[in-house]
């Protein structure tokens, strides 16, 4: 038996765990979103980092890499329970087919598994929901965990994604190049959003403080006197 697994966030860039194979593409019917709470790596229980799950899209696809891992029982034992840990504010495994550019329209893996969340707040935890892009910017510039900022996790997303792009297109033949946009732009425009938010931070911190007015002291009127008119 073989266990394939599909990483549409860090896994794309840092797998952690020992794989066979490597393979570039995309799934289909599932858009990457930044819905889900992180407490444990790149954010808090006070501050939760917004990380990215997947929410189910009828003609959408979503980019990333398919790890394989072979050897025998004992490895991907070892490979899903790192996995488990890991991915520990996913409460679902789904199986998809899993698709490499050029080959649209028939799987080049079925039944590879992918970590997810269910939509709904009382019955996960982690799970945020979408919020206004400026909400979800400010909360990513500034959420912080033990391994990391969570605008790391975003930039390094972003990096990943377009150079799935650039290495898909080197690869590709030169008779069938047409080119096709691979980086999320999801990401791209939380990514610049986010960008935003941190040159507002910067700059309120920078700016010198507002110094209080002094305090002034009104002497006492002097006693009016009286004059007596009759």
């Amino acid at each position: 038996m073989v266990l394939w697994v599909f990483g549409y966030g860090s896994l794309i860039w840092n797998p952690g765990f020992d794989f066979d194979e490597k393979i570039i593409g995309f799934i289909k019917d599932y858009r990457r979103v930044f819905d889900l709470a992180c407490i444990d790596h790149r954010g808090t229980p006070e501050n939760p980092a917004r990380t990215c799950t997947l929410e189910a899209k009828k003609g959408a696809i979503c980019w990333g890499a398919a790890y394989c891992v072979k050897g025998g029982a004992e490895k991907e034992r070892e490979a899903m329970k790192y996995l488990e840990r890991r991915e520990c504010e996913y409460d679902t495994k789904a199986s998809v087919d899993f698709f490499k550019e050029g080959g649209p329209h028939q799987p080049t893996v079925a039944g590879v598994l992918v970590f997810v969340s269910t939509p709904d707040k009382e019955a996960n935890g982690y799970y945020l929901g979408p919020a206004p892009l400026q909400d979800m910017a400010r909360q990513i510039a500034t959420a912080r965990g033990p391994c990391g900022n969570n605008r790391d996790y975003l930039f390094r997303l972003e990096k990943a994604l377009f150079d799935i792009g650039m290495c898909v297109w080197t690869y590709m033949p030169r008779t069938d190049r047409t080119w096709s946009r691979h980086e999320d732009d999801m990401v791209i425009e939380l990514a610049d959003e986010v960008r935003k938010a941190l040159v507002l931070l910067q700059e309120k911190a920078a700016a010198p403080p507002v110094s209080p007015l002094p305090l002034m002291y009104l002497a006492p009127l002097k006693e009016a006197a009286v004059v007596d008119s009759r």
